[in-house]
């Protein structure tokens, strides 16, 4: 019976961790994270303040832990838009298309992630998400080189570079709300440059 109570209690509190870091996604999708206080989670999850704490013991916690859970989703659609693709060139414009659209319909969630000023926790997490991506992209050009359809070059430099391009490219438009419909194309254009091969 002991055992059964314990699961019991577990699945309560794996619950109620989910709904804190959905009501902070859904307010930092609303209000960035200067709009995400730790009461303003808790009113939304429907807990007491003092309930968040139990489950991180401080703010930074709680959105170190909401930027992995953001973060992490992101990626993972990324690289799933790009398993569907056939080349590397291919392979890495899904990874633009995919990041750049996803941002561009939800902007105010997209500039937390990527740049608003946050605790140094959550910021060592952004290196580690912009690692994964670097990593994704330079899977493909490594392909892409072996198989000759990309012309020699460093995968993991022109991996890192991309990446730090396409964020600070999507940066502006999203902090200022001026993301056209050329953004992606054009994004598209510098990848394509980038990479070695013609649009």
């Amino acid at each position: 019976m002991a055992y059964r109570s314990t699961e019991r209690v577990k699945a309560r509190l794996s619950a109620s961790r989910e709904r804190l870091i959905a009501a902070a996604l859904e307010i930092m999708a609303e209000d960035g994270y200067v709009g995400c206080s730790v009461a303003a989670v808790a009113e939304r999850a429907g807990v007491a303040t003092g309930s968040v704490y139990r489950h991180f013991p401080t703010k930074a916690q709680l959105f170190a832990e909401v930027f992995r859970t953001a973060s992490q989703r992101e990626v993972d659609a990324v690289a799933r838009a790009a398993a569907l693709r056939a080349t590397a060139a291919d392979q890495v414009s899904a990874v633009v298309e995919t990041f750049a659209g996803r941002a561009l319909r939800s902007p105010r969630l997209a500039y937390a992630l990527l740049a608003e000023p946050v605790d140094p926790a959550v910021d060592a997490e952004r290196l580690t998400f912009r690692r994964a991506y670097a990593d994704l992209i330079a899977g493909y050009v490594t392909a892409g080189v072996a198989s000759g359809e990309l012309p020699p070059q460093d995968p993991e430099l022109t991996a890192t570079a991309l990446v730090g391009a396409l964020a600070e490219a999507m940066v502006g438009p999203l902090a200022a709300g001026v993301a056209g419909p050329g953004t992606i194309p054009d994004l598209i254009r510098f990848i394509h440059r980038a990479l070695g091969v013609s649009p």
